[in-house]
């Protein structure tokens, strides 16, 4: 008997894992695509038949995911089952599935934060079909990030000559047009007007509202032209090239002022980081990082490349915490070491 129950159990598991091999279609080697920054592009995934009752399958379930080297930082993008549809994070309201006939994703405004492998997975509750494509995206700054900054005192609080000192003092120079269009084409969205190197003064629009020059004009890199650089007063947009040297947190068993920050920087041989160290590190090397910290200018922030909830779950960003009292024992430090 106890033979018997032996061959009975080995039989139902080999016949699980024959029926589990039928059921579902492992994945292909990716495909890969190819978008310039700031263009629309469609990822492909191809249903097993053509046939419209298949696509019209109450029960067919469409996932589309993006993929990270640790599963569990994987990324929902969108999910359709039947007339139900979602989508997530910073894919929502851009990305849609292409028709009727297959299960192809369109994506809408692309940046550099939507380069990497994505999974498509089509399950009908009798053929499951898993696709994997690789989106690469062309154009665009590689080697700097632009980002906007307001000084300690308040928003437009700066001529053309003090948002160069701004600048130069977070370790970063004034943004050129091209290098904001570049950033507005790869997302950037900032409703404050600030100055650029040539002394006009602009701002980048990739979502049309009210209180940000209306919504009758369309995306774009808005500008009030050139203004008085003694006279004027705006914020400014800053460009930091690649980092040379080494952005961290620093581990600290208690939180610290903002003098007690820097002390404890230059204690472990380094600097306390400038804003622009920052957004080079985040965008360029990928730093995530979801505690708050001080910078050089008193600010508090942190950054986060991979949205996630309590930590910027709808997009990737540096995010700004505030100027506080610099005697508060409420944050950490972020520090710089040159490369000697």
């Amino acid at each position: 008997m106890t033979s018997l129950l032996c061959i009975t159990l080995i039989f139902l598991t080999l016949a699980g894992s024959v029926c589990s091999q039928v059921m579902s279609t492992p994945p292909p080697l990716a495909a890969k695509v190819i978008a310039d920054l700031g263009a629309n592009v469609t990822l492909p995934c191809l249903l097993p038949t053509k046939n419209n009752h298949f696509m019209g399958n109450i029960g067919l379930r469409i996932k589309w995911t993006k993929l990270a080297d640790d599963e569990d930082l994987n990324e929902d993008v969108l999910v359709s089952m039947g007339f139900h549809k979602k989508t997530y994070g910073s894919f929502d309201g851009r990305v849609f599935l292409s028709g009727n006939e297959d299960a192809s994703l369109v994506m809408n405004s692309v940046s550099r934060d939507d380069m990497g492998r994505y999974r498509c997975e089509i399950i009908n509750g009798m053929e499951d079909t898993i696709q994997e494509i690789f989106l690469e995206v062309e154009g665009g700054l590689t080697d700097g990030v632009v980002f906007p900054y307001t000084p300690f005192v308040q928003r437009y609080s700066v001529n053309f000559h003090e948002a160069v000192e701004a600048c130069e003092s977070q370790g970063a120079v004034v943004a050129s047009f091209d290098q904001l269009y570049e950033a507005w084409k790869d997302g950037l969205d900032w409703c404050n007007a600030g100055w650029l190197d040539d002394g006009t003064v602009q701002y980048p629009i990739t979502n049309p509202r009210e209180p940000c020059g209306g919504t009758k004009n369309g995306p774009g890199v808005r500008s009030y032209g050139r203004r008085d650089k003694k006279l004027s007063r705006f914020d400014v947009f800053c460009y930091a090239s690649a980092l040379k040297g080494h952005f961290y947190w620093l581990v600290q068993p208690e939180r610290l002022s903002f003098d007690e920050a820097v002390q404890a920087c230059i204690d472990d041989g380094a600097e306390i980081a400038k804003v622009g160290q920052m957004y080079a590190a985040w965008k360029l090397e990928g730093f995530d990082r979801c505690d708050a910290g001080w910078l050089a200018d008193g600010s508090v922030r942190y950054p986060i490349s991979r949205p996630r909830k309590n930590c910027s779950p709808t997009e990737a960003a540096v995010r700004f915490v505030g100027f506080p009292d610099k005697d508060q024992k409420l944050y950490g430090v972020y520090c710089f070491k040159a490369d000697q």
